[in-house]
């Protein structure tokens, strides 16, 4: 029933949903800014609007707080242009949630009131106090969400995440060395492990420590934001399933740690995160909570006609602004009759509009 969507037909039918919604978290950590772990904008300073600006153009097609779109340096575009086509084409509701960002955006969205992440090779992520509010805050919004929604899907902005999560991993005692991902194709692991290190020593964390006391020495505000949002819908009856990359390993150590029940959990991301060879998303879903199903999707990127989307199956970007999990939910809502070449043909029209006629403009 859905060629397009590569997982277990147990998992397939166990998140069936007809009412799917999408929240997608922004977030900033100053950890973002260190030269060489992201190209999630086109200089250090738009990196602190990458956020905000997905955000805008989810909701408007356009950016207010920069020009243009969110893109690399060399103008392969966010995967914002994903999720935005999607989310129309399969009629799934949006809500945005921000919790640390910089720059705010300038949209109707939910703020969890957060401050913006520290660099973690030079001090804490987060207060503690506010690792426990964006848990509380995302169980209340998880809850009211599950009454309209039986699939919560949750996305995430925020450049530098990987970095972040392998921090949080490996203070948790996971082997996460070089297995998470990059918007890059040559994933900067050394330069991630380095950080890792630096950070792990001035934080002076040890094995053993609790999930949330590794979120605040050395995580981001994205991750007690969504585990907190996923804990609310799960207890609330909803099913979720976290849209992104390897960063949600990280958000299921926290979910494991608050000790929910993982059951009605799966993670939803894009074939070229999945069939990434320089990171390994599956192996740190099996060392965290091993009967959490990875559900991935086949856009057809390859044989679009669109440069700045075949670089998605080039090893560019690859996933974000919950783009995989938005399109498998898209695919699961429909019963297959949308599937991803129609995606994709959708992708194209909005990476028309947004990206080629708003450049001839200009």
């Amino acid at each position: 029933m859905y060629p397009d969507i590569q997982g277990t037909k147990h998992a397939l039918a166990r998140f069936a949903a007809s009412r799917p919604a999408f929240v997608c978290v922004v977030s900033h950590t100053a950890t973002s800014e260190i030269p060489g772990l992201t190209v999630a904008g086109a200089n250090p300073e738009l990196v602190k609007r990458t956020s905000p600006a997905d955000a805008e153009f989810l909701h408007y097609g356009r950016c207010r707080c920069i020009p243009g779109v969110p893109a690399t340096p060399d103008g392969k575009p966010t995967p914002a242009i994903i999720t935005r086509a999607v989310l129309a084409l399969a009629e799934i509701p949006l809500l945005v949630v921000e919790a640390g960002t910089e720059i705010k955006p300038l949209i109707p969205a939910v703020s969890f009131g957060l401050k913006p992440g520290g660099n973690i090779t030079t001090e804490d992520a987060i207060d503690i106090n506010d690792v426990h509010s964006a848990v509380d805050y995302g169980r209340a919004l998880g809850s009211q969400l599950a009454k309209a929604s039986d699939l919560v899907v949750i996305g995430e902005s925020i450049p530098g995440g990987t970095t972040t999560a392998l921090a949080v991993l490996t203070a948790l005692g996971v082997n996460a060395k070089f297995k998470v991902s990059s918007s890059m194709p040559e994933n900067p692991h050394s330069l991630k492990n380095k950080v890792v290190v630096e950070a792990l020593a001035r934080a002076k964390a040890r094995r053993g420590m609790k999930p949330l006391e590794a979120v605040a020495l050395v995580g981001d505000p994205m991750m007690p934001s969504v585990a907190g949002i996923a804990a609310g819908a799960i207890r609330s009856g909803a099913k979720v399933m976290l849209a992104g990359g390897t960063q949600m390993a990280a958000v299921l150590a926290l979910l494991k740690g608050l000790s929910l029940p993982l059951k009605n959990i799966s993670i939803g991301t894009t074939k070229y995160v999945a069939a990434d060879r320089s990171s390994d998303l599956a192996g740190l879903v099996r060392a965290v909570a091993p009967g959490v199903p990875v559900l991935s999707c086949d856009l057809h990127f390859e044989k679009s006609k669109k440069p700045g989307l075949r670089a998605f199956a080039e090893g560019f970007v690859k996933e974000g602004v919950g783009a995989g999990g938005v399109s498998i939910a898209a695919m699961i809502k429909s019963k297959g009759k949308i599937n991803g070449k129609m995606l994709l043909a959708a992708i194209e029209k909005e990476y028309a509009s947004s990206i080629e006629r708003r450049s001839s403009r200009t």
